[in-house]
C-alpha cells in the first residue's frame, strides 16, 4: 500500500472522561487514526505511549475529564499530547529532579508509566497550563513525538 502525505498536518483531538475505560479509548481511537492515514508502522509505539500519558491523567488527577491530541506532521513525524487538570509536571516531562525516570522493581505492579516516553519516543516535553478559574491551576500538557519509523524492539511486542 502506498500512502501519500497530505500537504497539511492532520489533527484528532478527544476529550476523555475520568473513566478507567478512557485508556481503552484512547488506545482504540490511535489505531484507528493511524490506521486510517496508513501508519500502521507506528501504531505499537504510539498506541503504547499514548496508554501510559492516558493512564497517568488517569490515576494521578482528580479532573474530570482529559484532551487526547494526535497530530501527523511532515516527514512521518507523529505527536500526541494529554492534556490533565493537574499542574505537576513530572520529570522527564520538565519537572523538577531528575531528567530521566527510575526503572521501577521488578515485582511493582505500577511505576513504569513514563519510562517507556522515554525509550521509545524521539522527543517529549510537557508544561503547566497556567491559572484556571478561581485561582486553581489549569492543568498540563505533557507530549511526546515519535519519528517516521516508530516501532517497538521486538521484546516488547
Amino acid at each position: 500500500m502506498v500512502t501519500v502525505a497530505p500537504p497539511h498536518p492532520w489533527v484528532y483531538a478527544l476529550r476523555l472522561p475520568r473513566d478507567p475505560r478512557a485508556v481503552r479509548v484512547a488506545r482504540m481511537t490511535v489505531r484507528a487514526a493511524l490506521d486510517g492515514h496508513g501508519r500502521q508502522d507506528a501504531v505499537d509505539v504510539v498506541e503504547l505511549l499514548t496508554s501510559e500519558l492516558v493512564t497517568n491523567a488517569y490515576l494521578h488527577t482528580e479532573g474530570p475529564a482529559s484532551l487526547l491530541r494526535l497530530t501527523g506532521l511532515s516527514g512521518g513525524r507523529l505527536r500526541v499530547g494529554v492534556r490533565d487538570s493537574d499542574p505537576y509536571v513530572p520529570a522527564p516531562f520538565g519537572g523538577a529532579g531528575d531528567d530521566s525516570v527510575p526503572l521501577a522493581p521488578l515485582d511493582s505492579g505500577s511505576g513504569r508509566g513514563l519510562r517507556p516516553v522515554q525509550e521509545y519516543a524521539d522527543s517529549w516535553g510537557g508544561w503547566a497550563l497556567g491559572d484556571g478559574a478561581l485561582g486553581r491551576g489549569a492543568g498540563k500538557l505533557l507530549w511526546f513525538e515519535v519519528g517516521g519509523r516508530a516501532t517497538l524492539p521486538l521484546l516488547l511486542k
